[in-house]
């Protein structure tokens, strides 16, 4: 992800080049002390991440966010805690008091990346991707590779083909929300299928190419009513 910081004093600057390198998927392009280059920069080099200081000299970070036409991602930084629910009813990504460490900091960039990844995925539908946090990172699953989705109490399991199973703490309604519902049915309250791999059903037994789900009595009409039509 691309990223520019503005900060008047150079020892944050710093700061935020150091631990964005050590992200390794973070590019700073451009550290800025000046408010109005920054402002040139963004309307010629548009970023997916701005780190923005909020007490500044010429001009407040708060106001400075409210210029930015793009869709870019705003971190505040500041020493002052005391601008943190102004900053996050400017709709923030997030708010760093400074000094923060790197895990504060990789918390708020994995933030950041996580609703770019699920504005990507909303805005380009055909793409097919799930997106879901597993062992510490966000993990990107092809819609096309899932085979079925186990719900196991706080956590589900994602059945992907020919690969080991996504174990991720969500509910199912969170991820049936995130997939697209002409291609997904809940059919128990433990799984939800992709229509595309129904081999048939059978006394209300769901085969899915060599697996069986069974179907729950709650969800039975609804599948039904879809599966035929």
């Amino acid at each position: 992800m691309k990223a520019i910081a503005l900060d008047d004093e150079l020892p944050g600057l710093q700061v935020l080049e150091t631990f964005c390198k050590q992200t390794g998927w973070i590019e700073l392009e451009k550290s800025f002390t000046q408010p109005s280059l920054a402002l040139r920069h963004l309307g010629q080099f548009p970023v997916d991440i701005l780190f923005l200081d909020i007490q500044m000299p010429s001009v407040s970070g708060l106001e400075f966010s409210k210029q930015i036409r793009q869709n870019t991602q705003v971190i505040f930084t500041t020493a002052f805690s005391e601008f943190a629910v102004e900053g996050f009813n400017l709709k923030a990504t997030d708010y760093l008091l400074k000094p923060f460490t790197y895990e504060r900091f990789e918390q708020a960039v994995l933030r950041a990346k996580e609703q770019y990844e699920l504005r990507t995925q909303s805005a380009n539908p055909a793409d097919n991707y799930l997106f879901v946090r597993a062992d510490y990172k966000l993990v990107k699953i092809p819609t096309t590779d899932i085979l079925f989705i186990e719900g196991l109490d706080d956590y589900i399991k994602i059945h992907v083909k020919d690969q080991r199973p996504v174990i991720a703490r969500m509910t199912m309604k969170n991820v049936l929300d995130k997939l697209s519902s002409s291609e997904f049915i809940r059919v128990h309250r433990s799984y939800i299928v992709p229509f595309k791999r129904v081999a048939n059903v059978r006394n209300k037994i769901i085969s899915l190419e060599g697996i069986e789900v069974p179907i729950g009595a709650s969800f039975e009409e609804e599948f039904f009513k879809r599966f035929q039509s």
